[in-house]
């Protein structure tokens, strides 16, 4: 729970954490060996992805933190089964 928090927005988001989970993808995941999802939400539109993206990374890490126990408390990788038979 100590470690680095990132925030980012896809429209596929299987497809982005196999990028993530297989350092496909230069970047700040890829140099900090982020390569769990441990929260989402789902957007119907862009506009309001991006606004909700913007926001959270406004926010107090304390905050973050209190809204991924909320919805995950053990932290557990809700994709790591996903990809297990390619």
């Amino acid at each position: 729970m100590n470690g680095t928090l990132y925030i980012g927005m896809t429209n596929d988001l299987e497809r982005r954490m196999f990028e993530h989970k297989n350092k496909l993808v230069s970047g700040f995941s890829k140099t900090y060996n982020l390569n769990k999802l441990i929260y989402f939400e789902i957007y119907n539109h862009v506009e309001d992805a991006i606004l909700r993206e913007k926001r959270l990374k406004k926010w107090k890490r304390q905050w973050k933190i209190n809204l991924i126990i909320e919805k995950n408390p053990k932290w557990n990788d809700l994709a790591i089964d996903w990809f297990e038979n390619r």
